[in-house]
């Protein structure tokens, strides 16, 4: 019979040396963000027939056409839907494009801020896409959904901070120094990134989509207002960030 005890703990093993780095280490808010955006869909696409799907669409997506309509000759949905839409989304291949991108740029923005500015700069970029695109599409009565915008926004602001101008000592993204615009402007990885950003935008734009359904239109003007919102007036959310190590960052990097 094969013997199973094990070795007693020796003493100098601390607490620290059995932490364990977790396999999806992402900021609680951004996976609540994720569950609640993959539970939405979940319940449009497997709980509701097609009507209530329509009814979902039309009273929680933004629509540019409300806002040439008085408000007293209909519904509140115009309060609401300049929100609401970036949490819709109309396929798989459209939310995973949009978590997947949600990951990447809003795990160091959302450290960086914190869970409730993140959800202020959610709500604000939201509308700010909205706008850009019901600013090019007035009166148009077609349906505007999905995550896009704040994907952009997110990507915007870490312009100003995940991609520090010069070569500086190993840290967490998120524990750069915001960048000034200009500073930003120097950056060859920011204008890299963001030339193949414009780039894929002015694409889709001609009518050449880089994913998803060919046949579905995407609201590249969307895209531009989050990215505009974000890049220019991330500072207005951000907070006072140590330039200096302290006790805590060795663990930041870990965590990150």
């Amino acid at each position: 019979m094969e013997d199973h005890r094990t070795e007693p703990e020796s003493a100098d093993e601390t607490p620290a040396a059995k932490t364990r780095t977790p396999i999806f280490n992402l900021p609680g808010i951004l996976l609540a963000t994720l569950c609640l955006l993959g539970a939405i869909y979940a319940v449009q696409s497997v709980l509701l027939p097609a009507d209530a799907v329509d009814w979902l669409f039309f009273n929680f997506g933004f629509i540019p056409a409300r806002y040439v309509v008085p408000f007293s000759e209909q519904g509140p949905q115009w309060l609401w839907s300049p929100v609401t839409y970036s949490l819709l989304h109309g396929s798989v291949e459209h939310i995973l494009f949009n978590g997947l991108w949600l990951m990447a740029f809003g795990a160091p923005v959302a450290r960086r801020i914190g869970a409730s500015r993140y959800v202020i700069f959610w709500i604000f970029s939201s509308v700010a896409s909205a706008a850009l695109h019901a600013g090019l599409n007035w009166g148009n009565p077609t349906l505007l959904i999905g995550a896009s915008g704040v994907v952009s926004a997110l990507m915007g602001a870490a312009c100003r901070f995940a991609f520090p101008a010069e070569r500086r000592m190993l840290r967490p993204a998120h524990l750069n120094p915001r960048l000034s615009v200009m500073e930003s402007l120097r950056s060859r990885t920011v204008i890299v990134f963001t030339v193949f950003w414009l780039l894929g935008n002015v694409l889709i734009a001609v009518g050449i989509p880089l994913i998803g359904d060919p046949s579905q239109p995407i609201a590249w003007d969307a895209h531009i207002g989050g990215f505009i919102f974000g890049f220019f007036l991330f500072p207005l959310f951000d907070r006072n960030i140590p330039t200096g190590p302290d006790s805590s960052e060795a663990h930041d990097m870990l965590q990150s």
